[in-house]
């Protein structure tokens, strides 16, 4: 049989059970912060920008 290759020393730390949890939870709260972030900037508005109007199609009579 041929053996794996040992995964290096901080993967194979951070996967045992309380090390996982945690890092788990700081991965689920940088997104959340960083998504929350992202959604909460305003978009730059350009003066002279005509906002794309919307073409509706004929009404069939």
């Amino acid at each position: 049989m041929t053996e794996q290759p040992s995964r290096p020393g901080l993967i194979r730390w951070l996967m045992t059970p309380p090390q996982a949890y945690l890092a788990y939870f700081v991965a689920v709260v940088l997104i959340g912060g960083v998504s929350f972030y992202v959604g909460s900037l305003k978009p730059n508005r350009h003066p002279g920008l005509v906002p794309a109007t919307t073409s509706s199609a004929p009404v069939a009579k």
